[in-house]
């Protein structure tokens, strides 16, 4: 599907589709709402650089698609910042529970920059 077909909308209108993307398991479809040099960073842990380490990152850890709950979503200019829960399944198929900040950045139309805060939810 392409999603980039759409008229002009929000910069979290945007991010609203992508997501969207991802819920269904269309990782090449969220990808195209990046800027090729993109970078995500997870603060304390690791920095991607391009859209080729994102989807790589997507293929290990997003084994099915990702569960998330969005509780606020924050606009204001080049930036979009969202608060919420998400669930990963691991490898012994188990659901593992985050919270998450998720601070994105946007030039042009398309997702430049991800710093995001993720904690893990204590059992």
């Amino acid at each position: 599907m392409n999603y980039l077909s759409l008229t002009k909308m929000e910069n979290k209108e945007i991010l609203e589709i992508a997501n969207l993307a991802v819920a269904k398991g269309d990782y090449e479809g969220f990808l195209d709402f990046f800027t090729e040099d993109t970078i995500w960073n997870f603060v304390g842990d690791r920095v991607l650089e391009g859209k080729e380490q994102v989807h790589q990152y997507m293929k290990e850890v997003y084994l099915v698609p990702p569960k998330f709950t969005v509780e606020r979503v924050i606009e204001q200019g080049d930036f979009v910042t969202v608060l919420g829960q998400i669930s990963l399944k691991n490898t012994l198929g188990l659901y593992v529970h985050f919270d998450y900040c998720d601070n994105w950045r946007f030039e042009n139309g398309k997702i430049a920059e991800l710093k995001a805060f993720v904690i893990q939810k204590k059992a």
